[in-house]
């Protein structure tokens, strides 16, 4: 029988750590092509977008989609498996614990990879819903001994030093200004709604990585186009989907094909296993968001649930009638007996 999975049963079954290393299998599926990656739709309207994502894993049996409406009254996403050989249904997923953790285990990868290996000044830009578990991605990976935050919001702000230290034990400073946040910094990561860049080369330190994590759609944009100039290494989580979605990138590369060729994807990234290259100067991560990384986690969690007897059954839905149309030939049949 399918099984509901509630976000309760989310956190209690799987940590940061271990969703980093399920993206990072899910990742080098890809890279094998064993899994395959539905583009991004989405539509948008007075501030609010519905979205689709969804990815196909056929060797490992699942396929599956996740959507969600972001209004702001807030959003309810599930992820929906089915059995990729039967199309049955196996699993519904309450998603939002799921997506901060697929957001923040793809920094966390992409951290791994392309930051410098002692890197220790993290900047974060932006205190919203995403920003605690982009956090724990960057300091999961590298050893970070100091972090400095900017939010516009000054009592936000506050109570989000507050939380990290908390959570982390670490020296946290409450930044005035987005400058003030990322001088020095040697890992800066941008997740915030701004509609107009907010970060431009000056303010960046040589040898910096940035996560680009906010802007997933068009009418977005964080990364000013004198920061893409600077770097050395441009991933995104799909390039297919940045072609299509990223503001940021679409300006800086347009029509130009041989540019688009500089921008890599997060798999190929995990499958060469390369980290970044002494003379890089900025690198950077652009993450929009792609099924493969919610079908990566959702599997993993759907098999820990299978094994411990986790999540709540619920019913299938009664069989169709025989009486009932189940297919054209039958359909046709109707229209032309009516």
């Amino acid at each position: 029988m399918p099984v509901w999975i509630s976000e309760s049963d989310v956190v209690s079954m799987m940590h940061l750590g271990e969703a980093i290393a399920a993206l990072e299998e899910g990742l080098l599926a890809e890279a094998r092509g064993d899994a395959q990656n539905m583009v991004k739709t989405h539509v948008e309207w007075e501030g609010s977008t519905l979205h689709a994502i969804g990815a196909a894993f056929p060797r490992a049996g699942f396929a599956g989609t996740k959507t969600w409406a972001h209004t702001k009254g807030g959003a309810t996403p599930q992820l929906i498996l089915f059995d990729s050989n039967t199309g049955c249904l196996q699993a519904v997923i309450e998603a939002f614990a799921l997506g901060q953790m697929r957001t923040a285990s793809a920094s966390g990868v992409a951290t791994k990879w392309l930051a410098a290996e002692d890197a220790s000044e993290f900047a974060i830009i932006g205190t919203g819903k995403q920003a605690l578990p982009q956090v724990a991605a960057v300091v999961a990976v590298r050893p970070i001994r100091r972090i400095r935050v900017f939010g516009r919001n000054e009592e936000r702000r506050a109570q989000f030093v507050a939380q990290v230290e908390r959570e982390f034990g670490l020296p946290v400073v409450a930044a005035r200004t987005i400058p003030e946040a990322v001088e020095g910094a040697s890992i800066v990561t941008v997740v915030t709604r701004a509609t107009e860049p907010i970060l431009t080369a000056d303010m960046l330190s040589p040898g910096a990585h940035i996560n680009a994590v906010g802007a997933i759609v068009p009418s977005r944009a964080e990364i000013a186009p004198d920061v893409l100039a600077r770097c050395t290494q441009i991933v995104a989580d799909s390039v297919t989907q940045a072609r299509k979605l990223s503001k940021e990138l679409i300006d800086f590369f347009g029509e130009d094909t041989s540019g688009w060729q500089r921008v890599r994807s997060l798999a190929s990234l995990v499958a060469v296993r390369q980290s970044r290259a002494a003379d890089d100067d900025l690198t950077i991560f652009k993450s929009l968001g792609m099924g493969i990384s919610d079908l990566a986690l959702g599997i993993e969690l759907y098999r820990r649930a299978s094994e411990s007897g986790a999540g709540h059954a619920f019913p299938h839905p009664q069989k169709a009638s025989p009486r009932l149309v189940t297919g054209a030939s039958q359909c046709n049949q109707q229209i032309s007996n009516s």
